[in-house]
């Protein structure tokens, strides 16, 4: 399969935004609910839990299928690997099909994660999981992971794949300037505020 090809298609399927469609099949504009976001949290907010583990599996599959496709046929070490993991996230963050308003990203890169290092990826989840447990913010413990994914594959992966996550954790950062600066002013909302 061509490299092209590869990155273009994960791009677009990145660009497919499951929480905004899955809202708006249940009849909710996801943009105007919450915090405004597509992803898995704020569809929490808006639908429930099911929904929102619906859509993290999806969006996580975004991230997931391209890079598994670019590892199989490229092998880890490709630039193609790289490339499709940033065209995930970036489509995931600036979809064609919805005016480039996307979402943060995390779910995707942890797809991304998950296609590479099935361990990296549960280290990362760990890291994830204990943040969240101690401090009850969705965006901390997702960007505390992000900078673990970062160490862990400084340590276990290539280099191409230590540059891969050190570049989507500089997006998802990115991302989530406006909650860093809330989680600074001590206005971050927890889970379940």
């Amino acid at each position: 399969m061509d490299s092209i090809l590869l990155v273009l298609l994960a791009y677009l399927y990145g660009s497919v935004l499951f929480g905004e469609h899955i809202a708006k099949w249940k009849g909710v504009d996801i943009r105007s609910v919450g915090s405004g976001n597509v992803g898995a949290t704020n569809v929490a907010r808006a639908l429930g839990k099911k929904y929102a583990l619906l859509v993290f599996l999806l969006d996580m599959s975004k991230g997931l299928v391209p890079v598994w496709l670019a590892r199989f046929y490229m092998g880890i070490d490709s630039w193609t690997v790289f490339l499709v993991g940033v065209a995930s996230v970036l489509g995931h963050m600036y979809p064609i099909f919805h005016n480039w308003k996307g979402g943060k990203g995390v779910a995707t890169a942890f797809g991304v994660l998950l296609g590479i290092s099935p361990f990296l990826a549960f280290l990362t989840l760990l890291v994830w999981l204990m943040v969240f447990k101690w401090k009850g913010y969705v965006s901390l413990a997702s960007l505390t992971a992000c900078v673990f994914a970062v160490v862990f594959s400084l340590f276990f992966m290539p280099a191409k794949i230590f540059l891969l996550a050190l570049v989507i954790t500089v997006l998802i950062f990115y991302r989530h300037k406006d909650n860093i600066k809330r989680l600074m002013e001590g206005r971050e909302l927890k889970v379940g505020s």
